[in-house]
C-alpha cells in the first residue's frame, strides 16, 4: 500500500510527537526563563518569550515536514539560551531584541545564499553519524544513571521497554511513557495539581540596535546556533537517510526568527536530539511516513506555545527520571544505527571515533559547543590520515 493511501492519523506518530515535545521542553525550558530574567523581563514578557519560541518552532516544523514529507523538527537554540543567560545582564530590553533581529537576519542570509548548504555537502556521512552518536550518548547513559535516584520507576520503564520492544515494538514508547506516568502518579511523584492553564499574550518590544550589543550578543548567538544546532540538525537527517534541500530549511528558520524576535523569539533552528526521536522506527515502521510524527510534534508545540504561561508548572509535574528514561529509551535505536554507520568504513573509522569522543565529551571552546568541535577535530584527523592516491 502506498504511503498516501494510508490514513494520516497514526497513534505511534502521535505519541512520538508528544514525547519529542516533552523532551525538548523539559530539557531546556528553564534556560529560557533564566535568560529572560537576566534581561529584566516581566512575567508577561517571559511568557511571551516562551510562547513566541514554541509557536515558531511548531509552525515551522509543520510547514517544512508537510512540504518535504520528511521529519523536519525545529527548536529554539538551547546553546543560544545558555549563552544569553550569561550575557544579557544589564543590557536594555530593546537592544536585546535588536540582537535577536540581527541573529535572524544572519541565519536568513546564510540560508538564502546557500552558503550553509554548500558547507554541509562537504561533510562525510561517517563524521555526521559519529557526531550524532556523540550528541545522543548522554541521553542513553542517563537512563542508567537515573536508576541511582529512582530505581523502581526507571527499572519498571526499562522492563516495559524490553517486553514491548519484543512483542509490540510499534507502541513501545507509548507503553513506557504510560507505565512511567502511572507509577509516578501512584507513588505521588506526579504533581499535576499544581498546574493551572493560562494563555500567553505576545508582548512587543521595539528593537534598538547598538553595535556593541550586536557584536557581543547577536553575533555569538548566531554562531552557536549555526554550529551547535543547525549542523547537528542536518547531520541527524542525513544519518537517518533523509536529504531535503537544506537552504530552504535554514531560510525558513531565519525568517521565523526575524518575525518573532521582537516578541522574544531569539533563535529558531533545526533540532537534532528531538528530531532523532521522530526519525526512528518507533515513529512509524515506514520511513516515508515518519514525517507525521514531526507534524504532530509541531501541533503539540503550538498548543504549548498558546499556553506558554503554564509550561514551567506542567513539565515540573513530571519526575526528572521519567523524562530522562523516556528520552534515552526512545533514542537507543538511533544511537546504535549512528555508531554502526560511523565505524563501518576502515578509511574513516579513526576520524569518526575522534568526532564521537570529542562530541560526547561536552567540551566548549570560545562559547561553541562540542558538536562543532567534534566535526572540526574529526575533519582534521581525516585529512591528516588520508593516504595519498596511488600513482597510475
Amino acid at each position: 500500500m502506498s504511503t498516501f493511501a494510508r490514513p494520516f492519523f497514526s497513534l505511534s506518530a502521535l505519541v512520538t510527537g508528544f514525547v519529542t515535545v516533552l523532551i525538548g521542553f523539559t530539557s531546556s525550558a528553564v534556560l529560557i526563563f533564566q535568560a529572560a530574567e537576566q534581561a529584566g523581563a516581566t512575567p508577561a514578557q517571559v511568557s511571551s518569550w516562551i510562547g513566541a519560541l514554541a509557536v515558531g518552532m511548531g509552525l515551522t516544523t509543520i510547514l517544512l515536514s508537510w512540504r518535504y514529507k520528511v521529519p523536519v523538527v525545529t527548536a529554539w537554540s538551547t546553546p543560544g539560551a545558555a549563552l544569553l543567560v550569561g550575557s544579557l545582564s544589564g543590557v536594555p530590553m530593546a537592544e536585546v531584541m535588536g540582537a535577536f533581529v540581527f541573529c535572524g537576519a544572519l541565519i536568513t542570509l546564510f540560508g538564502v545564499t546557500g552558503w550553509f548548504e554548500r558547507a554541509m555537502h562537504r561533510l562525510p556521512i561517517a563524521l555526521a553519524a559519529a557526531m550524532l552518536a556523540g550528541v545522543l550518548l548522554r541521553f542513553g547513559m542517563d537512563v542508567f544513571v537515573s536508576l541511582t535516584t529512582n530505581f523502581w520507576l526507571v527499572m519498571a520503564m526499562l522492563a516495559a521497554y524490553l517486553v514491548f520492544k519484543r512483542w509490540w515494538p510499534r507502541y513501545v514508547i507509548l507503553m513506557v511513557l504510560a507505565i512511567g506516568t502511572a507509577i509516578a502518579a501512584i507513588t505521588g511523584a506526579l504533581h499535576l495539581d499544581t498546574v493551572q492553564l493560562a494563555v500567553s499574550t505576545p508582548v512587543w518590544v521595539t528593537p534598538a540596535f547598538n553595535w556593541q550589543t550586536l557584536i557581543g550578543v547577536g553575533l555569538p548567538l548566531f554562531i552557536v546556533t549555526m554550529a551547535s544546532q543547525n549542523i547537528p540538525g542536518v547531520a541527524v537527517m542525513r544519518a537517518a537517510g533523509y536529504h531535503p534541500p537544506i537552504s530552504p530549511l535554514i531560510t525558513t528558520t531565519g525568517v521565523a526568527t526575524l518575525v518573532l524576535a521582537p516578541f522574544g523569539g531569539f533563535a529558531i533552528n533545526l533540532a537534532a536530539i528531538t528530531a532523532a526521536i521522530c526519525m526512528g522506527p518507533e515513529a512509524d515502521e515506514d520511513p516515508a511516513r515518519r514525517y507525521l510524527a514531526a507534524i504532530f510534534s509541531g501541533m503539540f508545540a503550538v498548543l504549548l506555545g498558546v499556553f506558554g504561561a503554564t509550561i514551567g508548572a506542567l513539565f515540573a509535574a513530571f519526575p526528572k527520571e521519567l523524562v530522562l528514561a523516556v528520552a534515552g529509551l526512545a533514542l537507543l535505536g538511533t544511537i546504535g544505527n549512528a555508531l554502526s554507520l560511523a565505524v563501518k568504513a576502515d578509511d574513516t573509522r579513526e576520524a569518526a571515533l575522534v568526532t564521537f569522543l570529542a562530541t560526547a565529551s561536552g567540551m566548549s571552546l570560545f562559547g561553541i559547543g562540542s558538536a562543532f568541535w567534534g566535526l572540526v577535530l574529526g575533519g582534521l584527523t581525516l585529512v591528516a590520515l588520508k593516504k595519498p592516491a596511488a600513482a597510475s
